[in-house]
C-alpha cells in the first residue's frame, strides 16, 4: 500500500491528512485514513476576510498539533508513510512557507520522500481520489482565488481553456455576503440566505454572456450586487434573500454558459474521449451549482463528478493524494525547491488580466 501524509496551508485552513491507496493498476480510488482541519474562522471573521499575516502566525502555532492529529487519527507513525506531500504554491505566501517548511524538516528527519503540490492540482485531482475518473477530463476550478476551465490530460499536463479576465467567483460570494452583511465565510452564508429568497426578484447582468470562448467575468455582478444592496431598506430580511438567490442564480447561469462553450472546446480537442466534467475547489460545496451543473451535463451526454462538498473546500487530503498520484510517477522533489505565491497549473496559457487570475494564489 502506498501511504502519504499531506499538508495543507495556503490560505486559512490547517490541515494534515494520512490517505492510503493500493499499488494496482487501472484507476486509482484512495482511502482516507485521517483528515485533520482547523479552521481559522474565529482569528478572521471580525475583519470579514482572511488576513494575511494572522493566517500565517496562527498555521506557525497550529500546524505541529494538527499532523500529530492526523497520525494519531490514522493510527499510523512517520516510520509507516511512504512520502510527505506539502502545498508549494499557489497561496498566501507566509502560510506555504510554514507548511512546505513542517513538511520538508519530516521527510529530512525521517529519511522520506518529499512532494511539493500545487494546491490547484490537488482540487484537480481530489476527483480520481473518490471516483474512478480517467484522463483526459474537462475540469472547472472555482475558488475564492480562482476560475478556471481546463483540460486536465494527465498528472501534470493542463491546458487552460479560459480564466477570470478580473475577478474569481469565491470573491464574488464573499463581497456579496459582506454587503448583505451575512458574515464569514461568505459562500455559504449566500447559499443559506438564498434558500428563502426570490431568485426571480433582481435582474442583475450576465458578463460574457452567451459570447464565445470559455472566459469569466464577475466585477460587474458585483458592482450590480452592490447598487441592489444599496436600495434595500434597513432590516429588510426578504429583500436579502431575494437578493442573495438573485446573485446565485445568476451565477449558475453564467458557469452553464461558459461550461457548455468548455464542453464544445473540450469534444473539439479530444474526439472520441468520454466526456467528464469535474468541478472542484470551494465554491464547488454550493449545491445550486452543482445541481445546474449536472442538468449541462445531463443535456450534453456527459457525466458531472463532483466530490464530497467537505473535500471542495481545502483540505489536507487532497495534498496527500496529489502526492500519492506524482509518486508513483516517480515525481517527488529536493529539499531545496521555494514556495511558490503564483503557481499556474498551464505555465503556457497568457497570463490573466486582472488581480484574481491564473496563479493568484490570492484568497479573498
Amino acid at each position: 500500500m502506498t501511504l502519504v501524509l499531506g499538508i495543507e496551508t495556503s490560505c486559512d485552513e490547517t490541515a494534515a491528512a494520512v490517505v492510503e491507496a493500493a499499488p494496482m493498476p487501472g484507476m486509482p480510488v484512495g482511502q482516507i485514513r485521517s483528515n485533520a482541519i482547523y479552521a481559522q474562522l474565529v482569528e478572521h471573521e471580525a475583519f470579514g476576510g482572511v488576513v494575511p499575516e494572522i493566517a500565517a502566525r496562527a498555521h506557525l502555532e497550529r500546524i505541529d498539533a494538527v499532523v500529530a492529529r492526523a497520525l494519531a487519527d490514522a493510527s499510523v507513525g512517520f516510520a509507516d508513510l511512504d512520502g510527505i506531500a506539502a502545498t508549494a504554491g499557489p497561496g498566501l505566501i507566509g502560510g506555504v512557507i510554514v507548511g512546505v517548511m513542517t513538511a520538508k524538516a519530516i521527510a529530512l528527519a525521517h529519511d522520506k520522500p518529499f512532494l511539493a503540490i500545487n494546491h490547484l492540482e490537488g482540487h484537480a485531482l481530489t476527483a480520481r481520489l473518490v471516483a474512478p475518473v480517467a484522463f483526459p477530463f474537462l475540469l472547472l476550478l472555482v475558488s475564492g482565488g480562482h476560475c478556471q476551465l481546463l483540460a486536465v490530460e494527465s498528472v501534470g499536463r493542463y491546458v487552460r481553456l479560459g480564466t477570470t479576465i478580473d475577478d474569481a467567483i469565491g470573491e464574488a460570494f464573499d463581497k456579496t455576503a459582506k454587503l448583505l452583511g451575512l458574515g464569514f465565510p461568505g459562500g455559504p452564508a449566500v447559499e443559506h440566505a438564498a434558500r428563502d429568497g426570490d431568485p426571480a426578484r433582481f435582474d442583475l447582468p450576465r458578463p460574457l454572456w452567451r459570447r464565445r470562448g470559455c472566459d469569466f467575468s464577475f466585477s460587474g455582478l458585483k458592482t450590480a450586487v452592490r447598487q441592489a444592496a444599496a436600495s434595500l431598506a434597513p432590516g429588510d430580511t426578504r429583500g436579502i434573500a431575494d437578493l442573495a438567490a438573485s446573485f446565485q442564480r445568476t451565477v449558475g447561469d453564467i458557469l452553464v454558459d461558459r461550461c457548455a462553450n468548455g464542453i464544445d472546446a473540450f469534444r473539439q480537442q479530444f474526439a472520441g474521449s468520454p466526456l467528464i466534467l469535474v468541478v472542484a475547489g470551494g465554491v464547488a460545496a454550493n449545491q445550486h451549482l452543482r445541481a445546474r451543473l449536472g442538468e449541462l451535463a445531463a443535456a450534453c451526454g456527459a457525466e458531472l463528478v463532483a466530490p464530497p462538498p467537505k473535500l471542495c473546500t481545502d483540505n489536507a487530503a487532497m495534498i496527500a493524494w496529489a502526492g500519492i498520484e506524482r509518486l508513483r510517477l516517480g515525481l517527488t522533489d529536493s529539499l531545496d525547491v521555494a514556495p511558490r505565491p503564483r503557481w499556474p497549473l498551464d505555465p503556457a496559457a497568457k497570463a490573466a488580466i486582472g488581480k484574481s487570475g491564473v496563479g493568484a494564489g490570492v484568497k479573498v
